[in-house]
């Protein structure tokens, strides 16, 4: 059957796979870090809560069976656990049936949890880490060649999400079509990384680039990944690139990770070894059992079904932005930042232990892990792990319209909550809870290089006023 295989795509196989499932892995840590404060039984928003008012049919997860905390950790442990075999190759060594379970298991279990995940797990990547896991689970084992419908059903995906990305830019915001885009951008990201403000601090021609090859890169190149070799494997090494540029200079989660690993999709073994001879696969291509041709066919069929609406959405006026046409997180539509935020402003939550606040009261603020706060502070390094409390502040400075978590964070606060208390880097009041709670909002912006050398600051920031007068528990 050599119509359906692809011998030649080894490589690519063994970089989906492995690549994929450590992408579970941290998926599967985060969860079990963040979502016991964020959606459990006293979270911000209980997950037991949403499943009263939901049903199985809607929104499809293993916990409407029952939810418990501890439930929750068991599943995102055996996930964890189940994706580093997967990460090592282990299944991948026996027959396909194997790693397809694996993945299948990983994608149920992963899906189970961001059904019920609410705001705090309404982002495009969870839908992707859902789309690739359950398509790569039919990849096969290393008994057989990859299926090359499969290898091309993921170069489908890549296309969706890059060119997506691009035509939402394009109906967007009029930074992307005169240019200047990233000169904002490294700046009012949601969160900056340590090379963001050496990024912003570039010369307005190459801002102008970046935009330049933003748009290249997702406009154009994403047809070349369906032209023939080598064309289809430099097309996705130039996707590479400008997502490892994405990797260096921001955090996004894995949304840029798992872009790099779905673009092997289209890198031949031959395309490597022509460059890099010591590396790639090479031998016979083994023969693929009746029985996986047709469950691999069948699948692909109904995720070609599926792709209807996901391909008018790319080319519709009002294209929608990553969005699930079906609860089970198939053949998604994707794309990201229309618009770029000019200003940074940011939401600062602080504490006050007086009886009575007065104009000479301390206030100590509460710095989040990954987010900007003391002004001092480097922006670090956190992707791909997800730090989900602080994108959410992120868009709560942006006028989110729902902030029911951020209203029950302060009163977990003032609680002093040791579970939502472990979200925040550092607890400013270790001893008791603060007797007040505020919350003002900044604008921030990069120091200037002048700033910088004088004081070492890497943001300077101005009080805009205030969010939320300072509220308390006492009676």
């Amino acid at each position: 059957m050599e119509w359906f295989a692809a011998g030649d795509y080894e490589l690519a196989r063994q970089v989906l796979q492995r690549g994929i499932a450590a992408l579970y892995l941290i998926a599967f840590i985060s969860a079990a870090n963040q979502f016991p404060a964020l959606l459990g039984e006293r979270g911000l928003l209980p997950a037991p809560w949403f499943l009263s008012r939901i049903s199985f049919r809607q929104s499809p997860s293993l916990f409407h069976w029952k939810y418990s905390d501890s439930f929750l950790l068991g599943i995102a442990s055996a996930g964890a656990g189940l994706a580093a075999t997967l990460v090592a190759g282990l299944p991948q060594q026996g027959p396909p049936w194997l790693p397809m379970l694996a993945f299948l298991l990983l994608w149920a279990a992963y899906l189970s949890i961001v059904n019920i995940g609410q705001t705090f797990y309404g982002f495009g990547w969870e839908s992707l880490l859902c789309e690739a896991g359950f398509i790569v689970a039919f990849l096969g084992s290393d008994e057989v060649a990859p299926p090359l419908v499969v290898i091309f059903f993921l170069r489908w995906l890549v296309f969706r999400l890059e060119f997506g990305a691009g035509m939402i830019k394009m109906r967007g915001g009029s930074e992307w079509r005169d240019l200047t885009a990233l000169t904002y951008h490294h700046e009012t990201q949601p969160m900056p990384n340590p090379v963001s403000w050496y990024a912003h601090h570039l010369p307005r021609w190459f801002h102008k680039g970046e935009v330049l090859g933003s748009h290249f890169a997702q406009l154009i190149v994403p047809f070349f990944l369906f032209a023939p070799q080598p064309i289809a494997s430099i097309a996705a090494l130039i996707i590479i690139l400008t997502q490892l540029w994405l990797v260096f200079t921001g955090n996004f989660a894995w949304l840029n990770w798992i872009t790099i690993v779905l673009a092997f999709s289209a890198v031949s073994d031959e395309v490597v070894r022509a460059v890099l001879p010591w590396v790639g696969y090479a031998g016979e291509q083994p023969v693929t059992p009746l029985w996986f041709v047709v469950i691999v066919l069948v699948v692909t069929a109904l995720l070609v079904v599926l792709s209807w609406r996901p391909l008018a959405n790319l080319f519709a006026r009002h294209q929608l932005m990553n969005a699930s046409f079906n609860r089970y997180h198939l053949v998604n539509a994707y794309g990201a930042f229309g618009t770029v935020t000019k200003v940074r402003l940011e939401v600062i939550v602080e504490g006050c232990s007086d009886e009575h606040p007065g104009p000479d009261s301390e206030w100590k603020p509460y710095e989040l892990k990954g987010k900007p706060g003391d002004v001092n502070r480097m922006p670090p390094q956190v992707a791909p792990y997800h730090l989900r409390l602080d994108w959410l502040m992120w868009f709560l400075a942006l006028g989110s319209p729902d902030n029911r978590w951020f209203q029950m964070l302060i009163v977990r606060l003032l609680a002093g909550d040791p579970r939502t208390l472990r979200l925040i880097a550092q607890n400013p009041f270790p001893d008791a809870p603060p007797r007040w709670i505020r919350a003002r909002a900044f604008r921030y912006r990069f120091s200037t290089r002048a700033e910088k050398k004088e004081s070492g600051a890497w943001w300077s920031r101005t009080l805009v006023g205030t969010l939320v007068d300072p509220v308390t528990l006492q009676p």
